[in-house]
């Protein structure tokens, strides 16, 4: 097996959002905001090589929406999802498997593509995995979801054929060396890919913790659905990490890929800050 890196670009959140009910004295710190009170976030997705399985974990954001929904994220960075794939010697029509950890837009963005009057698969021979709840929760959103789950990244995959389901089962495998871990705080039945790799355990962490800024137990984003069910899925997990020396991997930290955990005064913070291809 053999672990990539791959950067679709870097979005802008409102840093009050991203930090909850932690005040901007603190939060501003770790990731300072601009004027408009915007933080710079990294779209970071992970690429799984294993026999003949390419398989990525999200997507990005993607580009096929226009220009009024592009300018609220303000996408910055020269990097982007078919940029990175070919850094490593790959192409989109490579990929095997795509692993949506959840199907807000901008962790599944780019899995439909427009091409001419028509939205179709940006990855053409890939499975996409989801899970039924999941699916379930963002094709009947809730109203104060909805404006993150976009028809246009979602119904395209099921019309394709190409969407096959997850049992919803917390530990459930995911071909060699692979399970699925569940969590529900953010969003219902996200999936977090947890991964056996060079004797270590890496954990694809999602939403669950966006960045090494999120350790502390209340830096809950205001985004989540149900932050209480965030703060306990953190303290678990922070604790099996610590115990079980699990690698974390970040999806949105602007400036760290991975790192460890260790017991502080202060309680669990990073131990060690590392890049993936460093392990």
């Amino acid at each position: 097996m053999k672990l990539y890196t791959i950067h679709t670009g870097n979005f802008k959140l409102d840093g009050g959002a991203m930090f909850g009910v932690v005040p901007k004295t603190i939060w501003n710190k770790l990731n300072p905001a601009d004027e408009l009170n915007l933080c710079n976030w990294a779209m970071r997705c992970l690429l799984i090589e294993d026999g003949k399985r390419l398989i990525l974990v999200d997507n990005g954001i993607g580009d096929k929406q226009d220009a009024k929904f592009f300018g609220h994220y303000h996408l910055n960075g020269d990097q982007t999802l078919d940029k990175s794939l070919a850094q490593h010697g790959f192409h989109r029509d490579d990929i095997t498997d795509v692993f949506l950890s959840h199907l807000h837009f901008d962790h599944c963005g780019g899995s439909i593509i427009r091409e001419g009057d028509k939205l179709v698969p940006a990855f053409k021979n890939a499975t996409y995995w989801s899970n039924l709840r999941h699916w379930e929760w963002a094709t009947q959103p809730n109203d104060r979801e909805k404006a993150s789950f976009l028809k246009d990244n979602i119904m395209p995959i099921q019309e394709s054929g190409q969407l096959k389901f997850i049992e919803p089962v917390d530990g459930v495998p995911f071909g060699e060396g692979i399970t699925v871990r569940y969590v529900h705080g953010h969003t219902d039945a996200m999936m977090l890919p947890q991964i056996s790799y060079k004797g270590k355990t890496i954990l694809f962490m999602a939403d669950l913790l966006p960045s090494i800024g999120h350790i502390p137990l209340p830096y809950v984003m205001a985004y989540d659905m149900f932050p209480l069910t965030t703060l306990n899925e953190k303290k678990l997990f922070l604790q099996e990490a610590v115990d079980k020396e699990f690698i974390l991997f970040f999806e949105h930290d602007p400036l760290n890929e991975c790192c460890t955990l260790g017991m502080t005064e202060k309680g669990i913070r990073q131990k060690e800050i590392f890049r993936l291809d460093e392990i």
